[in-house]
């Protein structure tokens, strides 16, 4: 049973660093292509190690105590599946690993066609009915480097499109976010069909774990968000070739800032007024991400997904330490002022997700923190931008009003700032700024 497994083990990143070997477990097979199939790939993991993150980390002032840290590598288009721009590529990375004696790597794939139609933080370079291209130059080009035996005794966790799914709820008619983008991608069909596609051909290894995104509470707990998301997951699953016992579980908080906790919101009444009702809650029943997770993930269940199914949450920047975070349950003058001086999450609005100013370093990555929980993870490489804070030339990036630091968030009567940083470079180049503050305000404090 998964909750048997689910034990404290910390994910032990110096241990790949010093390439210490792999040792199977007692009695199996010690043959190149012996891959066990895991309930919880992250429990007694020696996950990998990026060196290119790594060494720019390492290179900041402190940067050297999280820079044996364990994040994701990120196939973000058709290149960098070989390497681009001097960068290393899948294979490059899959050979690294071996050699630092790791056994599990991590990998987002964020390629799909007419990808992030919601956010327009990149230029995805598949068009919407570029569906074909994706299947054939980028996710087959993937599984079939997985497939080599020589990546056999590799865990491979694989986000399977993160950013993309409940989009296409909470970017389409009739709310006032829709995008044509999302508008286009929902009717092609191209992101279900793709996301069933790469978890039919990823399933078909043994030694690959796909997770799927649920974005995070603050963007789909509310029930007319976070119902039908279910179900366009659900649909996601079934289509392509793919079955819901090709979902090894769920994400939550990929490259987002959600508080795991609140844990000075202790009252959901205030002079007979109910939290729900204040302008940072804004009737979410969901107050941050493990009782998101939690519910969400029982919900996926009844769905019809397999009942041991766990799930990831994302900590590389919801830390939220620092001066500013709160030591005790807020002022109880009235029932805003209380959520105001109680939450951890300092950002203006729940919604804000471009570089926030203000949070740190979260929980360090550790397998089985919580029951159902497989790990804590740093999906998203801290320091690495979301995206740039004013226009840049056109071919490189589309610009992204929620990465200036001056844009209004919002058409409401009271200014909503975007809480982004200022002077903010490309989304994936590296904000030495913003690493630093990261530094500064982890939460739990750097030893």
């Amino acid at each position: 049973m998964r909750s048997l497994l689910r034990v404290g083990h910390v994910l032990t990143a110096v241990a790949c660093a010093a390439g210490l070997a792999v040792v199977p477990p007692a009695g199996a097979s010690t043959s190149p292509h012996w891959s066990p199939r895991l309930d919880n790939p992250y429990v007694g993991a020696r996950p990998y190690v990026n060196p290119e993150w790594s060494a720019r980390a390492a290179a900041e002032p402190g940067g050297a105590a999280v820079a044996g840290q364990p994040t994701g590598v990120w196939l973000d288009r058709i290149a960098s599946i070989t390497g681009a721009n001097g960068r290393m590529g899948l294979r490059a990375h899959l050979d690294e690993a071996v050699r630092q004696g790791a056994n599990l790597v991590q990998l987002a794939l964020w390629n799909l066609p007419g990808r992030d139609c919601g956010w327009l933080t990149t230029n995805g370079e598949l068009g919407f009915g570029e569906l074909p291209r994706y299947k054939r130059e980028f996710v087959d080009p993937i599984a079939s480097i997985l497939a080599d035996p020589r990546y056999a005794r590799l865990r491979i966790v694989a986000v399977v499109e993160p950013n993309s799914l409940p989009f296409l709820v909470t970017h389409v008619l009739p709310r006032s976010d829709a995008t044509m983008s999302c508008e286009q991608v929902k009717a092609a069909g191209s992101y279900t069909e793709g996301i069933g596609y790469a978890l039919a051909r990823l399933g078909a290894l043994p030694n690959v774990y796909s997770y799927l995104d649920i974005g995070h509470h603050g963007s789909i707990g509310w029930d007319d968000n976070r119902k039908p998301t279910l179900e366009l997951l659900a649909k996601a699953a079934r289509s392509g070739g793919s079955r819901l016992g090709d979902v090894h579980g769920f994400i939550t908080n990929t490259a987002n800032y959600s508080a795991l906790r609140e844990e000075f919101i202790v009252k959901t009444v205030i002079n007979g007024q109910h939290i729900q009702q204040t302008r940072w809650v804004d009737w979410n029943p969901f107050l941050d991400e493990l009782s998101f997770a939690e519910f969400f993930r029982a919900e996926a269940v009844a769905a019809g997904f397999d009942p041991r199914v766990g799930v990831l949450v994302d900590t590389s920047r919801n830390g939220w330490g620092g001066p500013n975070r709160p030591t005790a349950p807020g002022a109880e003058t009235n029932v805003d002022a209380y959520v105001e001086s109680s939450r951890v999450d300092r950002r203006a609005r729940i919604y804000n997700w471009c570089n926030q100013t203000g949070t740190g370093l979260g929980e360090r990555p550790v397998a089985a923190p919580r029951p159902n929980v497989d790990a804590y993870v740093w999906m998203k490489p801290p320091g690495e931008s979301d995206g740039a804070s004013v226009p840049i030339p056109i071919g490189e990036e589309n610009f992204n009003r929620m990465c200036d630091p001056d844009y209004d968030g919002r058409p409401t009567s009271t200014y909503d700032p975007t809480g982004a940083w200022r002077n903010a470079p490309p989304a994936g180049q590296w904000h030495s700024a913003q690493f630093q503050e990261l530094l500064r305000n982890a939460h739990p404090p750097l030893a």
